[in-house]
């Protein structure tokens, strides 16, 4: 299915990257050291920080998925975003004190102080194959996007759009990352909030009231409450969301790494609160458009194409279809924004961590800064097009939301239960550390690929919700952790604050 865009919207889309490259060119002028590729030498303002931590949580894996998972489902998915309230009371109460006296740039270095360097090693490593990941799928679901409106395979537009990020993230560094990501913020939450407002004239006028469709299909639950793990209940979504938003915003460099680049301590707590009170209404009107457009496709003459089976093109169909042009172009590029500047991040974060985890501790610890700003920007092209292999791996996906759920399931589990013992001073010799993070990965690969086993091996299958297999796992290497404390006679410290 493909709606050729107009001159107009084809004009605004290539408007939009030639401002991406420009920001880029300007920022490299301004990138001369490392530290200034990392963290813009800390001279970015809170909120700007705030909202780039806030576009890391809103891809087009928001644009696109959610309001699909919403279309699909109902609003499970907000439960994600309101349990990031109290994790962003936690983070910036006990988190950020501590990587800030410790002048934390990498958070994996933060792991070898505490827990020794093997620690940082498979945190770091996990962490860039999860930035792989990431990058995969972000492109993909942009790149489905566009086939709606551009008669280009989908594997060439997941290489432009790949390339196009690559290009101005490794030349403008962080800087370019953060002020890209306010702009590109901007054009996405004025997207949503237009598709928000004509699908809401749409679904409440009378005489047919089409909302009344989603009520009637339960679309505005939050999801089964019964005390059941195997099934995408409350429960799951609470254990999902707390696990994962501790996650992102202590243990994966994508995000902290954009508070680092504030200049205090109180700017970054402010930039974290910041970012959490812009996500969440976001998200909820996310799943809003999702639920308005099951109500719009419900009745009132309004059909979906037969070809679309599954949520992810529902909003692109509704685009292609319903708005006028020259909005039409302005969503695209707004949900373009949001893959963008996740991306960008990812492949900077990606190669911050190459750089301080690998090649200045193991290989060149006195490197100068030529060297150093050519490793990152080397390692910010290739990471960038491992995501661009992946992403075409992707193509026939059934639920690219749910894939990215198990993504960040798998590689975030033993991090998280890591930086968790890291945090409250667990003190474990290094192997039964080691033995306890082999325990959280065989509980993933259990949980990942038992599943729907032969009859005779029923007493092996896991029937446990795919997406907290991570949140398990976390758990299992915790427990196993302190079984080796006691077995130690010893106590876990007191928190130092």
């Amino acid at each position: 299915m493909n709606y050729q865009l107009g001159t107009v919207d084809t004009l605004i889309l290539v408007i939009y990257g030639l401002i991406m490259v420009g920001m880029g060119i300007y920022f490299l002028r301004k990138t001369k050291t490392s530290e200034e590729f990392m963290v813009a030498g800390m001279g970015i303002p809170s909120w700007a920080a705030g909202i780039a931590v806030m576009s890391a949580y809103t891809s087009s894996i928001s644009y696109i998925a959610v309001p699909g998972k919403a279309f699909d489902d109902n609003w499970h998915p907000l439960i994600f975003a309101l349990t990031a309230l109290p994790v962003a009371w936690f983070v910036t109460k006990y988190v950020i004190p501590h990587y800030r006296k410790n002048k934390i740039i990498s958070v994996y270095n933060y792991l070898e102080r505490r827990i020794g360097d093997w620690g940082r090693v498979y945190a770091s490593f996990s962490f860039v194959l999860f930035m792989i990941g990431r990058t995969a799928v972000i492109l993909y679901l942009s790149s489905l996007l566009l086939t709606s409106f551009i008669d280009i395979d989908i594997k060439a537009l997941i290489l432009i759009i790949g390339i196009l990020t690559i290009i101005y993230t490794l030349m403008g560094g962080m800087e370019a990352v953060i002020w890209t990501d306010v702009l590109q913020s901007i054009i996405m939450i004025g997207g949503l909030l237009f598709s928000a407002y004509i699908l809401t004239t749409e679904v409440f006028s009378k005489p047919d009231f089409l909302i009344q469709n989603a009520f009637d299909n339960n679309k505005f639950s939050l999801g089964d409450t019964s005390f059941s793990l195997s099934s995408r209940t409350i429960w799951v979504m609470i254990i999902y969301g707390v696990t994962e938003n501790i996650r992102n915003l202590m243990a994966d460099q994508n995000y902290t790494q954009k508070y680092s680049s504030v200049a205090t301590e109180k700017k970054a707590k402010k930039s974290v609160w910041i970012a959490m009170l812009i996500y969440l209404p976001l998200t909820a009107i996310f799943l809003y458009i999702g639920t308005t457009m099951f109500a719009f496709y419900s009745g009132g003459g309004h059909v979906l194409d037969p070809s679309i089976l599954k949520g992810d093109e529902v909003f692109p169909y509704f685009i292609a279809t319903e708005l006028p042009v020259g909005v039409k172009g302005l969503i695209i590029a707004a949900i373009l924004a949001a893959s963008m500047s996740t991306v960008d991040s990812a492949l900077n974060s990606s190669a911050t961590v190459l750089y301080l985890d690998y090649y200045k501790k193991y290989f060149r610890p006195n490197a100068s800064e030529k060297s150093s700003i050519g490793f990152l920007r080397w390692t910010t092209v290739v990471w960038g097009l491992l995501g661009i292999v992946f992403s075409l791996l992707l193509i026939n996906a059934q639920s690219a939301l749910d894939i990215w759920w198990q993504i960040s399931g798998i590689f975030g589990g033993g991090i998280l239960g890591l930086f968790l013992l890291a945090i409250f001073n667990v003190n474990i010799k290094s192997w039964q550390g080691i033995v306890s993070v082999i325990f959280s990965v065989l509980i993933i690969i259990w949980g990942t690929f038992l599943r729907d086993l032969p009859t005779s091996y029923d007493w092996l299958e896991c029937t446990i919700d795919p997406i907290i297999i991570g949140a398990i796992a976390t758990v299992g290497l915790i427990v196993l952790a302190l079984t080796f404390v006691m077995f130690n006679n010893q106590k876990p410290k007191a928190l130092n604050t």
